[in-house]
Parts: C-alpha cells; sequence; structure tokens
C-alpha cells in the first residue's frame, strides 16, 4: 500500500503547465489517473480550459511535449466554445427549454421566481443584493432540476419495479447522469436548461441501469419501454447540449 501511494503522490509536481501557441498563452491542467495508458487532452466545457491527463509513470517533460504538440488543437478548441452566459440582469437563460432573460428586482422581498410580461416575454426575477444574484439563480436552477428529476425518476422506477435510494445533482462536464449498482442517481443540473422531453429521457437511461447497468441491445429494449422520446432526445442533446455549459460562467 505504501509503495502504491509513493508511485502516484508527488507533491512537488505542478498543477498547471503553460503552452505557447502563436501569439497566445493557454494553462493546461495536470491530472494523473491510475488506468490511463497514454496522454490525453480534453477542454472542460465549464472551466473552459484544457485538462491534460497522465498515465501513472508519466513525466512533466513529456506531459508538456504533448501538450505543446497538440497547442494547435486547444487553441482551436477553445475558440470553438460558446459564448459564456453569466446568471447577471440581461442573459437570456433557457428554462426548461424555454428563453427567461434575468431581470434584478432588488426592493422585493424573496429569491427567484419567473413572471410572464403583457408583451409574452419571460423573465426570472431575482430580488436581494446584487452580489447574490449568480448564486441565487445557480441554488433556483438546481432546486428546479431536482425536484423535475426526482419526479421523472421515481415514476420511471415504479414503472420498472426498481428502487432508486438516492438521487444527487451536480455539475458534472464528461456525462449528463450516472448509476450505480447500489441505487444511486447523479445528474447534471444543467439539464433543467433543456426541453423537457430531454431531461425526461435522461431519467428514464438512468433508472433503466437499475435493470440492465450497461448499454446492450437489452438495455436499449428497456429505455425504449418506458421512454418514447429516446432518439429526438438524443439527436437534441448531440445537436445543443455543449451549448448548455456556457450558463453561469464567464470568460
Amino acid at each position: 500500500m505504501a509503495t502504491r501511494a509513493l508511485l502516484y503522490r508527488r507533491p512537488a509536481e505542478p498543477s498547471r503547465l503553460l503552452v505557447k501557441h502563436g501569439s497566445q498563452i493557454y494553462s493546461v491542467r495536470l491530472r494523473r489517473h491510475r488506468r490511463a495508458r497514454r496522454y490525453t487532452l480534453r477542454i472542460h466545457p465549464s472551466d473552459r480550459e484544457a485538462i491534460l491527463t497522465m498515465p501513472p509513470r508519466g513525466t512533466i517533460i513529456e506531459a508538456k511535449d504533448f501538450a505543446q504538440r497538440h497547442g494547435a488543437w486547444i487553441a482551436a478548441r477553445l475558440g470553438r466554445l460558446p459564448k459564456a452566459a453569466p446568471f447577471l440582469p440581461g442573459t437570456s437563460v433557457p428554462l426548461r427549454g424555454v428563453p427567461h432573460r434575468i431581470v434584478h428586482r432588488a426592493a422585493m422581498r424573496g429569491t427567484v421566481w419567473t413572471e410572464i410580461r403583457d408583451s409574452g416575454e419571460r423573465i426570472l426575477c431575482v430580488a436581494g443584493a446584487s452580489e447574490h444574484i449568480e448564486r441565487r439563480v445557480l441554488d433556483y436552477l438546481k432546486r428546479e432540476a431536482r425536484k423535475d428529476l426526482q419526479k421523472a425518476s421515481i415514476s420511471y422506477a415504479q414503472e420498472l419495479a426498481v428502487k432508486v435510494r438516492r438521487l444527487s445533482i451536480r455539475d458534472q462536464s464528461s456525462r449528463w447522469g450516472s448509476c450505480t449498482s447500489a441505487g444511486s442517481l447523479s445528474f447534471s443540473w444543467r439539464l433543467i436548461l433543456a426541453p423537457p422531453y430531454v431531461l425526461d429521457y435522461l431519467a428514464a437511461h438512468e433508472v433503466a441501469h437499475l435493470v440492465e447497468m450497461n448499454h446492450s441491445a437489452r438495455f436499449w429494449r428497456v429505455v425504449a419501454k418506458v421512454c418514447s422520446h429516446v432518439e429526438r432526445a438524443k439527436t437534441w442533446l448531440d445537436t445543443h447540449g455543449n451549448d448548455l455549459h456556457r450558463y453561469g460562467i464567464s470568460d
């Protein structure tokens, strides 16, 4: 155990590298993974940075060389990210797929609520001091996501005769949801920004894993049995999913 711990613990190792491409310098976050077999790069969509994963026995010199050789890739991918949309007054946020403009109501009591103006415009009203706007909007969206996902997950669990023991709401960058064999489901809060049928599909997908903990043909038959809009939701996520990561962040 002690020998293995020494293999992965390198206290003096930097957590980041700087990569130059053209006139720009990019910060690349380093992480080791015990199962990694090679060096890999990916872009974190909400943190808006490159992450370089290293194998256990990889070296910083090799990592820096790898990152530098892929400087053009890093620059292109970061440049392709959609414009950031912080939770500030004036920003339009898609609540359940419908645009809502954030409006600050400093003189009013409460937290966050929705209204529809006479013009038909939908707004997301935020009360209180301006320094709390971003946190209050995020908290509200997380609560709404939990409410919708809890309702959909319980409904599908009853239909499939399985039990959801725990449901967590997180900000996952690489997947929209996950499931454990113990019955714990985890979802990205950003699903509340998508149309309801997308959130509904993800709930069906993860609950179906309580029947089949794989992505076999049998698993997809279970999903299709309880959810009629699988392909429609998958197509929406493939087309628009990456855009959801721009909300609540600043460039």
